[in-house]
Order: C-alpha cells, then structure tokens, then sequence
C-alpha cells in the first residue's frame, strides 16, 4: 500500500492527506458529507491567502477521496509545483495551519521523494528511522509534526506496531495518545523554520515589473492575474511546433501595445528572464535597442506575448455560459454565503468596483481548486478566450493608467555574489557558521582543534551508507578500555602484551603468515603454530630492527616531519642543496629513528591539501568545514600573488 502513496510517476508534486479523527464507524455517505463539508469551510478560512497566490503550475486543490484497500475515506490533492519548490512548503504550511484550525483533523504530506519532510530534518533523526521504516509514520495533527516511534525491542510496547503502521493504526493513535508522539523539538524547528514567514513572505517572493503588452493581455492579467504563470510556462517550455502559431500572431496583434506593470513570482520572473529569445520576423515583434531604456520591458512584454498566444493556438472557442455553469451550482451558493459571512469583502458594498474585482478572484478560485467532480476543467488557453469574448477595454483609459505606473522592483536579487551564496549555504546547513573575521590579528585558530576534529572523524563508526560526521569534537570523544584491550593481547600471543605495542602486533600478524606460508606440511604447521606465540617475542624485535635499516637508505622517512626537522629547519635556509642533507648511515638511521610526531604531520598534509584547493572546494576544506573547523586564507599566496602583481 506504500506504493499507492508515492508519487512515483509524478515529478515535482506533492501529494496531501487529511484524515477526520476520531474514526467512528457510520454510513458512508454522512461520513461523506462530513468531509465536504470540511472541504468548504477550509478554503473558505484560507481564502484570503489563496485566491490572490500565484501558482507556478496547479493549485492548491482539495477533493474528496474514498475508502480504498487499507486508507480511510479523506480529503486531499495532487499539485504539481514544477521549478517553484516554494510552492511545495507554501502547501506545507496550509497543512500545518488546517490542522491547527481543525485539531480534528490529521494530516500527512510526501512528494515523489517521499517524506520529504524527514529529509528537511535529516540532521536531528533518530538512528532507528530510516526510509525503509518511514512509511505512515509522519503527521501534523494540532498544529504540531507528530512521529509514530517504533518500540525498541519486539514487545516491550504493545500498543505501538513493530512493523509499519498503517494510516489506520496511526490515526487511533494519534487519537488515544495526542499528546505521546510530538517530534523531538531539533526535527520540528528544522521543518518549522522551512515554513517561518508565512504568509507575509507571499508578498516577498513576488516582482513587479514593467512590461509593453498587446491591450488584450493586459485586460486579461487584470482580471485573472494567476494566469501569467501558464503564459511563462507555455513559453517556457515551447517547441518548434508551438512557435509556428506566432507566425504570424492571431490572437494578440502586436500592433495594439501599451505599457504596464505585472506582477510575476520571482521564479517565473527568472525564467522569462533568463530565456535568450529572438522573435521570428513573421511575427511583427521588434525589439527597441539594447541600450534603450524600455528595452527589457518591449523583451519581456514580448515574450509573455508568445506565451499567451501559444495557450490560445492549443484551444478552441469555449462557450461563455460555460463559467457560469459552473457557478450555477448550490456548492457555489454555499461558499460565496461563507465568504460573506467570514468579511472576505471587507464591507464592500455590493456591486461596487472592489466588490466585484473581489468577487471575480473568488469565481476563479472556486473554478480553480473546490469546482464539483461533475465540472469540466477549463485549459488556461479556454479560459483566456473565454475572458477576452466576456471583456471589453478602454484604450485611452489604459494609455492613461501606462503614464502613471508603479516603479518596478529592483530585479538585483538575480546575481548573486560568492559571499552571499556562502552564507546561503550556511543558513541552510543549520548550523549558522560564521565567517571567519578577515583581520589577522583577530584570526585565532587553534592547529589543536584541527587534529581532534580528524581524529574524531576517524573514530566514528562508518557503514555501507556512509562515514558519519561529528558535530564537534566533543562530541566523538574516542573511548579505549586498556584492560579489554591487554586481555585480548594476552588471548591472541599467548604472552605478556606490555611487550608489545599496537604496531608489533599488527607486524607480528604480518610475519606469522609468511612463516605460514612457507610451511608445507600440515602437522608442522599445527606444531610451529602453538610455539609460534612464544618464539615471536625475540624475533620480532629483531625482525623489527632488521627493517629499520632497511629503511634508512631510503626516502620513505623522509616524507615524515619530525621535532628534530623542525629544530633544523629552524636555523637552516631553507634553499639548502639536497646534497647536504645527507648524512653517513648512522647520522642518518639516528635522524629516521627520531619518533614521528602524528599531529604535526597530520596538520602539515591538511594545510598543504586546502592550500593546493587554491581556494576551491576539496576534500580537505569539505571534511573540515562540515565539522564546523574554519581554516584561515593562505596569506602566504596572497602576498607572493600581490607581489607578482606589482
């Protein structure tokens, strides 16, 4: 039944459920009522929000849903958001504030990645929650996000299923215990704060811009502003056979142009913006010069032209009175009674131009998102001729309202500089790291916290899904229990294990399987291997020693820096001649048995590794950063840099 839930052939949508809790058994067709009725009185508080928001490809929609297999009968939609993942948490946050308003119903939302709401979260889950398990688990109820747990050991709960629940067995309990299943406070703060804002941030996430549109557009976008997204998409996604119906143009001759403002959102705003486009000469668009002044409102006025012109190529003449079939209807009788009685119209009086502008915005949301099963869905191309049949203009009104426009918005928010998107990303992360100060003399960075950063890295525990990273060093602490560790010692050789240390004993396994592989006789090979432990003790050090002047003749000591190095390099140029580095072969195994010190060389190779990034991402500066370690810039490049400049 999971598969039912996914949105596995749909890209870009989200899918919504609501559930009436408690469940009482009773007739279906009251329960059914029930449910429309909740349908109505939804829309209805939200509409001041919803009829004026501009969708980026369908919206918001609520519809009966009955009982199938295992899933009760509930209300809910399917909208596909498309590029706009605003719209996504902008349904996130309805769901949230519906189950506020009707703490009798409970809600759950996915996409066709799932519980995407888990994966704003991922950071803050607990370690028994994984995509395997999640299923029907992930709720709003109250207002609140709400998880079923899993019982820790089979039985222990009884009352929670050890397998995954069905939507059934979580609505019982999210009825029996309301108040036993809230997230953990890090998973709802991560998933709240992706829906803070709402609803002013509506307004934030539009762009007023100024565009030179045939007369019948700008007639058409007056009454129906939500239809400028179907246009942006239409020309979005055009193709040469689309393209043919603007050669030349039919429906809005370019020859009827005044100048006005539209309001877009700024993803459809980027998106007309962003298309090079050069309009056919069949057309009759032409295009001012680059340098005039007007040129980017004539460009995008254009090219919302082909988008408009494209919907209405793929329709054909609908019929007036098919609206108001629609309208016709005592579903509509009811909600425009609920509008009223809930002040949508603001004390408008009945009939006057603000009435009826609101009045329209309503008609058009009803069509849009709560029209009966029994309708027919209008295309954005029907609907657009349909306005234009039912609509007349003034062109001297509209020349006049084109004098006397709103300045548009500053369109900046396009570019963005490397410094913003750092902190972009920072704030996304969660983790609100600040940049590091660019005063030398305020820069303290401690080389310590840099080798227990990787240390603790190293210590965690890493699986087929991969290395986990600690937040900070504090917290990967690396446990060593030194009796457990001798006792094992003292099992494996056989002898005291003081002895020996870590990198005898991995030397030691080494030379035990070459002797082994050099005995052929199986009996022997028994023998030699209990009396092996015992033997091993005086000539491993031996064996140990013999490869210690193996390695004085060569370079491999040298790759390591030492505390002796260090001393040297101190009171040495450091253009000495390679030559004089050499020693005879007994300054030189005193001077490769000197003790390697581990930080140091650890620190060495990640500063030569992040300066090597030339300030680009790699994997020194990623496995760094993501445990919240910040390393200075190179001062040494940046002052060779300056003086190769000057």
């Amino acid at each position: 039944m999971e598969g039912e839930l996914r949105l596995a052939t749909v890209e870009d949508a989200v899918q919504y459920q609501l559930f009436l809790i408690p469940l009482e058994p009773g007739d279906p067709d009251q329960h059914r009522e029930v449910l429309q009725q909740y349908i109505e009185r939804i829309l209805v508080q939200f509409a001041p929000v919803l009829v004026s928001y501009i969708w980026q490809n369908q919206p918001f929609n609520l519809k009966y849903k009955p009982t199938k297999g295992d899933i009760p009968a509930h209300i809910g939609g399917v909208t596909k958001f498309g590029d706009n993942i605003e719209d996504e948490w902008f349904i996130v946050y309805l769901i949230q504030q519906i189950t506020k308003k009707f703490p009798e119903l409970a809600a759950r939302v996915d996409d066709n990645d799932g519980e995407f709401l888990l994966i704003e979260a991922a950071d803050f889950l607990p370690k028994w929650l994984t995509p395997e398990n999640s299923a029907n688990r992930v709720f709003f109820h109250r207002g609140e996000l709400c998880i079923i747990p899993q019982p820790k050991t089979p039985g222990e709960e009884p009352w929670l299923p050890d397998t995954n629940p069905t939507i059934l067995q979580t609505l019982m309990l999210l009825s029996a215990h309301p108040e036993d299943f809230l997230a953990t406070k890090s998973i709802r703060t991560a998933v709240y704060k992706r829906i803070s804002g709402y609803p002013e941030k509506v307004q934030a996430s539009l762009h007023q811009a100024h565009c030179y549109l045939p007369v019948g557009i700008v007639v058409v976008l007056k009454h129906r502003p939500a239809l400028v997204a179907a246009a942006v998409q239409a020309f979005y996604l055009r193709d040469p056979i689309d393209l043919q119906a603007c050669r030349p143009f039919k429906t809005f001759l370019p020859n009827t142009c005044v100048m006005t403002s539209v309001t877009f959102t700024k993803c459809l705003y980027a998106q007309l913006m962003q298309q090079k486009f050069v309009p056919d000469r069949r057309s009759g668009y032409t295009l001012p010069s680059p340098v005039h002044h007007q040129y980017k409102a004539h460009e995008l006025g254009m090219k919302l032209a082909h988008g408009f012109e494209i919907l209405c190529s793929k329709c054909n003449t609908v019929s007036p009175d098919s609206k108001r079939q629609v309208l016709n209807t005592p579903f509509w009788a009811s909600f425009l009674n609920s509008l009223k009685t809930n002040n949508y119209f603001k004390g408008e009086l009945e009939g006057s131009a603000k009435y009826l502008d609101q009045l329209h915005m309503a008609e058009n949301y009803f069509q849009q998102s709560i029209k009966p099963e029994s309708s027919v869905a209008m295309s954005p191309g029907e609907e657009i001729l349909t306005l234009l049949q039912t609509l007349s203009f003034d062109l001297d009104e509209l020349e006049k309202e084109a004098a006397s426009l709103p300045p548009e918005d500053d369109d900046g928010w396009l570019e963005i500089s490397p410094d913003d998107l750092d902190q972009i990303l920072s704030e996304a992360s969660g983790r609100n790291e600040s940049i590091p100060p660019s005063n030398e003399e305020d820069q303290k960075y401690d080389l310590a916290e840099v080798t227990e950063s990787m240390k603790a890295f190293i210590s965690k525990v890493s699986t087929h899904e991969g290395a986990e990273t600690p937040w900070s060093p504090a917290e990967a602490c690396v446990t060593f229990d030194v009796d457990s560790f001798t006792n094992a010692l003292d099992r494996i050789l056989g002898a005291d294990s003081e002895e020996l240390d870590s990198d005898d004993l991995d030397e030691e396994e080494q030379f035990e399987f070459l002797d082994s592989d050099e005995d052929l006789d199986s009996e022997a090979h028994g023998q030699e291997e209990k009396a092996l432990p015992n033997k091993m003790i005086g000539s491993l050090r031996s064996y140990m020693d013999d490869m210690d002047c193996e390695l004085t003749h060569t370079n491999v000591g040298k790759s390591f820096v030492t505390p002796r190095k260090v001393a040297s390099s101190a009171k040495e140029p450091l253009s000495r001649d390679a030559d004089c580095a050499l020693e005879d072969d007994s300054d030189a195994g005193d001077t490769d048995l000197t003790p390697v010190d581990v930080d140091l060389n650890l620190v060495t190779n990640l500063l030569e590794s992040y300066s090597a990034q030339a300030g680009l991402a790699g994997p020194a500066s990623n496995i760094l950063q993501s445990m919240g370690v910040h390393l200075p810039e190179n001062s040494d490049h940046r002052c060779i840099n300056s003086r190769a400049t000057d």
